[in-house]
């Protein structure tokens, strides 16, 4: 061999050497690329309206309007909320503010959460705005009462929906209350602290596609723009949505005139989804920061009722113009992505024809209808119902908990439900409105391991219902 080859060979076996030490030493893959998310969920995350929520500190956490308390939700993973335990972190004995507590938000100032909310003394024209502060660094509280919120031209006036604007390092209380434009319109007021309003609050003459209502003002801030959302139209409608304006990043807020009105609906209704209604909402980021999503109350009934509004959750995208694209509400049972940087839920569904995304199964004994004439009412577009005395359906799985999701209707009666053979217990099937993929029952937490629930039509219905149907469709289980 030349002195030459040699030096090739060398040369050649030294790079081989170099390339699988580095195949060695490398990190892997996925500690280089953003972190995925480790598993699917689907709606609802709670069955209350006007959410809030925010991740913090490896948790999410959730609130709804409760009406005479404020409970918060707190989870690992976003698929896992409705599994989560109701924290209760305000009730208040002053009468004058310790009725209809509706829609509660939570910002974290300094080591500190203040947590912003509206409440009356029963009379609906009497809700005011107020904030409590956190004893400790900790979304869940403990809180004490800090403040009545009141802009000095509107001292004496109704008021709900407060949401803080961040702009230009200072504090806004955004909020609906009267003004020249709505009973319900949108306000923006100065604050010196997170706790203290310190001027007159201005009304924006924000557009809606109906008069009646501007409500639930929530900011998104990008692209050298705020954004604010807000939903219009009364809550109870099916055409209850969402409209946008958008700010420069220097200009003052407390200028109408600054604001941009955005042409038309940016989120609102989807039949074809079956979803009805969809506004009060908020935005919150995924736990690795890289993602963004908007959490939102809908219903899946197109009848004007103000019940059935359950939370929701997707992800949004942005525009090439920079604004955000907040798609279109999908149906309730869509399975998802969690967000990126989510540990994953560990849940998986059972289906009523028997398909199931895990270790879980569905039977039944006696002659049961299906079919899907449901449709979009229905996981799958399909379920099962029946009205005969004594007729099973034993759902087969393997986890913690389970959730039983069915259409409730006009002709629904009592259905008695048990966890592996234990005693019954009934649960009435029941609704004034006909509503799809509703939560019937949420079983206690079981050891780890192979369970069943089981189904009886018992034959009986309350004074109000016209048939003994009991509806079997979709089971979420929990394995953690």
């Amino acid at each position: 061999m030349s002195p030459r080859t040699a030096r090739r060979h060398a040369a050649l076996l030294t790079a081989l050497l170099a390339i699988l030490w580095g195949l060695i030493s490398a990190p892997p893959a996925a500690t280089a690329a953003p972190q995925a998310a480790a598993g699917t969920f689907r709606n609802p995350l709670n069955t209350g309206p006007d959410p809030f929520l925010t991740t913090w500190n490896g948790n999410y956490y959730l609130t709804t309007t409760q009406g005479n308390s404020i409970r918060m939700w707190r989870s690992t993973s976003l698929g896992t909320l409705l599994d989560a335990d109701p924290i209760t972190v305000w009730t208040d004995t002053d009468t004058s503010r310790n009725r209809n507590i509706w829609a509660p938000e939570f910002y974290r100032f300094g080591n500190r959460w203040y947590l912003y909310y509206t409440a009356d003394d029963g009379v609906d024209d009497h809700h005011r705005l107020y904030v409590l502060e956190s004893d400790r660094d900790d979304p869940a509280g403990p809180y004490h009462f800090k403040s009545r919120l009141t802009p000095p031209n509107h001292a004496a006036d109704f008021a709900i929906d407060p949401g803080i604007l961040e702009h230009n390092g200072r504090l806004y209380l955004a909020y609906s209350g009267i003004n020249q434009y709505q009973h319900n319109g949108l306000n923006i007021a100065p604050m010196s602290n997170p706790y203290t309003v310190s001027g007159d609050a201005v009304a924006i003459n924000a557009a809606g596609g109906c008069p009646e209502v501007r409500e639930g003002p929530e900011f998104l801030y990008r692209n050298g723009r705020t954004w604010m959302t807000y939903s219009t139209c009364d809550t109870g409608k099916p055409d209850y949505q969402v409209w946008m304006m958008s700010l420069p990043s220097g200009a003052d807020p407390l200028v109408p005139g600054n604001w941009t009105q955005h042409s038309g609906p940016v989120f609102s209704r989807a039949d074809d989804h079956g979803v009805y209604g969809p506004g009060h909402h908020a935005f919150f980021r995924s736990p690795d920061g890289k993602e963004d999503w908007i959490v939102y109350h809908a219903k899946t009934t197109s009848v004007n009722t103000y019940s059935n509004r359950t939370t929701r959750a997707q992800k949004i995208t942005w525009n090439a113009d920079g604004s955000p694209n907040l798609g279109r509400p999908l149906a309730m049972g869509a399975t998802q992505d969690l967000p990126s940087g989510d540990p994953g839920a560990g849940t998986y569904w059972i289906n009523d024809d028997g398909r199931s995304s895990g270790d879980g199964s569905v039977s039944y004994t006696g002659t049961w209808n299906s079919g899907t004439g449901c449709a979009t009412q229905c996981f799958w577009s399909d379920d099962h119902w029946s009205d005969r005395a004594g007729n099973t359906a034993t759902f087969s799985f393997t986890g913690t908990r389970i959730a039983l999701l069915s259409v409730r209707d006009t002709g629904n009666g009592i259905a008695a439900l048990s966890i592996d053979g234990g005693p019954e217990q009934r649960f009435d099937f029941y609704g004034a409105i006909r509503t799809g993929e509703t939560l019937q029952y949420l079983s206690p937490r079981l050891p780890s391991g192979r369970h069943t629930l089981r189904v009886r039509v018992t034959g009986e219905h309350n004074a109000q219902s016209g048939a003994s149907f009991v509806s079997v469709d979709r089971a979420e289980v929990y394995t953690r």
